[in-house]
């Protein structure tokens, strides 16, 4: 049995942020029902189109019931009534307010159905100077202070929908449930994704409040500043990623380089570029196979998604099917292996 059989989540959410909270209960068992409007939420149509959909819908998605409701039609929220009535857990995406204009907001939705737990994810919270201001991933990072620790760049990560957004929200269901399960209260879940962007700005607030000064873009700890922390270029153009922040790594690195370091670390780093920047990348990664360095080849996703250990770990067991018989690799969430069941 997995540990979320027999739960009823009703998914009001679009997107990403809600909708891989979701997956997230789907694969421990929850009966995940989503509520789309007719003709599909937006992501229904992202390219590239995998059958009558979107690809990134279908990955999000498998494992739910989809219906679709007019949340402004009488006739379809009464249909939607017995679900509001009976579900453990709701989740919503709308701007703050949206739910509570539609007769399905919080203090409504409890009336109905006392032990709720109600998850609201926003952008920037349920409260608030920002409550209403529109915003994607991108956006929540540059206000939070995240995107100028990098550097002004597009990062690859979705930080705030997925870390900021999914992970509190899951996090946050399974308190309130375990909370529930001892007290048999619900409750209301206030998920804001530019919050859960401070998280990944520790070490640049730990040197702030040590009175060391905030760090300049890519000049901090860890995302910048040391020689022994950085990405740099092999004769291929292959991104070698040095991670080496302990001693006995740098010395091993220091050993297969030959590395002289220098006092100034962007000294240190010009050398160290200079001698991983004449061989190519499969050179070093002989060089370093086996030795205690913290040192590795920057992988495309695809050659990720083909490497033996992680094709071991189980991240491509699953598979997905559409109406037109075409199968799709679905990667499964990172929830332990015991709790998603057979693929």
């Amino acid at each position: 049995m997995r540990p979320l059989e027999g739960l009823l989540v009703l998914d009001f959410s679009t997107l990403l942020p809600g909708p891989y909270a979701t997956l997230m209960l789907a694969e421990a068992g929850a009966r995940v029902v989503k509520v789309e409007r007719p003709g599909g939420e937006d992501s229904t149509r992202f390219e590239p189109s995998w059958g009558n959909t979107s690809a990134i819908h279908a990955l999000l998605n498998r494992g739910k019931e989809v219906i679709f409701a007019d949340l402004k039609s009488r006739d379809d929220m009464a249909r939607l009534k017995p679900l509001l009535s009976s579900c453990d857990v709701l989740v919503e995406q709308f701007r703050p307010g949206v739910m509570a204009r539609l007769g399905i907001g919080e203090p409504d939705v409890r009336k109905l159905n006392p032990g709720v737990i109600y998850c609201s994810i926003s952008g920037y919270g349920q409260t608030g100077p920002y409550a209403q201001k529109p915003d994607h991933d991108l956006g929540y990072q540059a206000s939070t202070g995240l995107l100028a620790l990098g550097g002004p760049h597009v990062p690859a990560a979705l930080s705030a929908d997925i870390a900021g957004g999914s992970y509190p929200a899951m996090i946050n269901i399974l308190l309130a449930l375990q909370r529930r399960a001892r007290t048999g209260e619900g409750a209301m879940l206030d998920i804001a994704m530019a919050d859960g962007c401070f998280p990944f700005t520790l070490f640049a607030q730990a040197e702030m409040q040590a009175g060391g000064g905030l760090p300049g873009p890519g000049k901090g700890m860890l995302n910048g500043g040391l020689a022994r922390y950085r990405v740099y270029t092999a004769s291929d153009g292959v991104g070698i990623a040095v991670a080496a922040l302990e001693p006995k790594f740098w010395a091993e690195v220091i050993s297969v380089t030959g590395l002289e370091p220098d006092p100034d670390e962007d000294i240190t780093a010009r050398r160290l570029q200079a001698i991983l920047g004449a061989k190519p990348s499969q050179y070093w990664a002989k060089a370093f196979d086996g030795r205690d360095a913290c040192v590795s080849v920057v992988a495309s996703l695809s050659e990720a998604r083909s490497d033996p250990h992680f094709i071991g770990r189980g991240l491509q067991a699953h598979s997905i099917e559409n109406a037109d018989g075409k199968r799709m690799d679905a990667a499964p969430v990172p929830i332990a292996s015991i709790f998603r069941g057979k693929p």
